[in-house]
């Protein structure tokens, strides 16, 4: 786990209102009908099975999308102090993640250019201000310059100019940072919208404190684990005894923000005058989920946000980063036991429940029972995705 410096926590409240969000966010919320006056949305949507078993459409997927554009690879705060480094593995790609001295973010291919063993294994951050090859102890700055070859006197016409560790095309911004996994495809970092990164930064994403972070490994396609988080059909019944009372059965107020998606609903029995109560927690009385593409979602909630990076890793295999974000950190019994409490809380909504729908899910498809996926009106989301993805695979 990471925590922000206290500095950057001082006077930070525990909660927001209305207020504190963007312009963006606020204009979105205001759009919000009391439930009563929410409309009753139907559509014709659909979209072949075989997006969810098919290898062909998984080939097609990475080399389109996750290898021509940028992708979130893991939260800012992972690596918060300037003098940090952490290794990723989790696109298939050795990466190596680093904060160098004057607090720029670099993202460079993990590999020493002698041999091309790993500088740094494991999935936790680690502060240093040089990263040793473990095999011929070459040494590199975080800035990837090759500051050391042991016994260099033992090579002829060593160029070490030439030997910097490979650097990927990298952005921070909004809490969150984007590589380009590909180091020979142009760079595009349309993702990185001016308009999402204003949200995160409202959210306070690149400040904020982990308080939880787990790993998950799911028998089921990226697609699958991620349409959830698209709509809200499911949250009454998948979630009946959880967290399903404490929604409502009614349209999302959907933006696009370039390919990204915001979507926006009051929480149970939602009115319009509750936005103007004095001092209440938004989240207490509305839930973001975002859509950030192609692959990772942010949820808001009371105390605290949720960030999952959904990884696939092969048509039937994903793996999923969550992260949960408090404001603050604990520092009391009680807040401890409150944070813990929802941080379990949450792993079993998610884990338990949004996860095994997406397992069973890929086992009925790969049966064959399906020709094609249906979508009601309460998922109007999830097609509204496929374009923007299907856009990318057609260019």
């Amino acid at each position: 786990m990471n925590a922000p410096s206290p500095a950057r926590l001082e006077g930070k409240p525990l909660f927001q209102t209305l207020d504190m969000l963007s312009a963006g966010q606020i204009a979105a919320i205001r759009r919000i009908p009391s439930h009563d006056h929410a409309p009753t949305v139907a559509i014709e949507a659909s979209r072949p099975a075989t997006i969810f078993t098919c290898q062909k459409r998984y080939d097609l997927e990475q080399a389109k999308v996750f290898r021509k554009s940028a992708v979130p690879v893991m939260l800012s705060a992972m690596i918060v102090e300037p003098g940090s480094a952490i290794a990723h593995d989790g696109y298939g790609v050795p990466l190596l993640l680093t904060r160098d001295r004057k607090g720029a973010a670099h993202a460079f291919l993990n590999a020493c250019q002698h041999k091309g063993s790993k500088l740094l294994e494991g999935c936790d951050a680690v502060k240093t201000s040089r990263l040793t090859c473990p095999y011929h102890a070459w040494t590199y700055g975080l800035d990837g310059t090759l500051a050391g070859v042991a016994r260099a006197e033992t090579f002829i016409n060593l160029d070490t100019s030439t030997r910097n560790l490979v650097e990927l095309p990298a952005r921070e911004g909004g809490g969150l940072i984007w590589v380009m996994l590909d180091r020979h495809a142009e760079p595009d970092f349309s993702g990185v919208d001016a308009r999402l990164v204003e949200d995160m930064d409202a959210f306070g994403i690149g400040d904020a404190h982990i308080y939880g972070r787990k790993t998950f490994h799911l028998k089921a396609n990226w697609k699958l684990v991620q349409e959830p988080f698209l709509e809200g059909y499911h949250v009454q019944r998948l979630h009946a005894r959880t967290v399903g009372p404490l929604f409502a059965d009614v349209p999302n107020v959907v933006d696009l923000l370039g390919p990204n998606i915001r979507q926006i609903s009051g929480k149970a029995q939602f009115n319009p005058t509750d936005l103007d109560i004095p001092g209440e927690n938004i989240h207490k009385t509305v839930t973001h989920a975002y859509l950030v593409f192609p692959n990772t979602v942010v949820v808001t909630s009371p105390y605290y946000i949720s960030v999952m990076v959904i990884i696939p890793n092969g048509v039937r295999e994903t793996t999923v980063d969550y992260y949960m974000l408090t404001r603050l950190q604990p520092d009391t019994p009680k807040g401890e036991e409150i944070y813990q409490r929802s941080y379990e809380m949450i792993l079993g909504v998610f884990g338990g429940e949004d996860f095994r729908a997406a397992e069973i899910s890929q086992v009925g498809l790969d049966s064959g029972a399906l020709e094609e996926v249906v979508y009601c009106g309460l998922e109007a989301t999830i097609p509204i995705y496929y374009e923007q993805l299907e856009k990318r695979l057609e260019a």
